[in-house]
């Protein structure tokens, strides 16, 4: 027996490496492709969306806007074009769950700070406290990179439009103070083609790993 192993070594080695190989490759096609849904608002908890849109179930993308940011500056749908971006909903004086999502969100700014492809946007739901030299003393004093994160203030039914007809991520506030908005934790990660593709809780770190993880799959389509 071990004569005929000998003999035929160098058939068995051969076999054993091509089947290794094509082992490999039906592995390989058999493993499903990770793939981001593309969210529409019918799609989402009506709650965090306005009655307007919510039977909206294609084609769903984000408005075009215009908002001051924490340099005076008119951010608009231009300043993001072409760009996957997270926005979110904040407000400064916030002291429950907004410092966790600020700083998880400079955990992506640090994350992508060398890929022009990826920006932040954050929205403040209290624009009238929130003003221009407001967002800037919290933007130093949270190392916002003022080329890459954008904390604007504006109009506030405006706001309102985006949170809940655009970004799906908002709740009503009180319904006897018209354009009253609950902010959420969600961040929402908007595609290249001004798509939502995902929605992560911006106080989880496990959230925020995904988050890096769907941002990067993004960049390498």
């Amino acid at each position: 027996m071990s004569e005929f192993f000998k003999k035929y070594r160098l058939f068995f080695g051969v076999f054993i490496v091509l089947s290794a190989i094509i082992l490999s490759l039906f592995y390989s096609a058999l493993k499903p492709k990770k793939t981001l849904p593309i969210f529409n608002p019918a799609d989402v908890n009506p709650e965090l969306v306005d009655s307007t849109v919510q039977y909206k179930s294609k084609y769903h993308t984000i408005a075009d806007f215009s908002f001051i940011n924490q340099n005076g500056k008119t951010i608009t749908q231009k300043d993001y074009e072409g760009k996957i971006y997270v926005a979110d909903f904040f407000f400064t004086t916030c002291g429950s769950i907004c410092p966790k999502m600020t700083t998880n969100l400079s955990d992506i700014q640090k994350a992508f700070a060398n890929n022009p492809k990826v920006k932040l946007l954050s929205h403040t739901v209290f624009p009238e406290t929130d003003s221009v030299p407001v967002l800037k003393a919290y933007a130093k004093k949270h190392h916002v990179d003022d080329n890459k994160w954008n904390l604007v203030t504006g109009d506030k039914k405006e706001i309102y439009t985006m949170a809940r007809k655009s970004y799906l991520a908002v709740k009503l506030g009180k319904p006897s103070e018209l354009y009253d908005m609950v902010h959420t934790e969600n961040f929402v990660l908007v595609d290249t083609k001004k798509r939502v593709r995902g929605f992560y809780d911006g106080t989880n770190k496990e959230d925020m790993k995904r988050l890096i993880e769907d941002i990067t799959f993004l960049s390498n389509e």
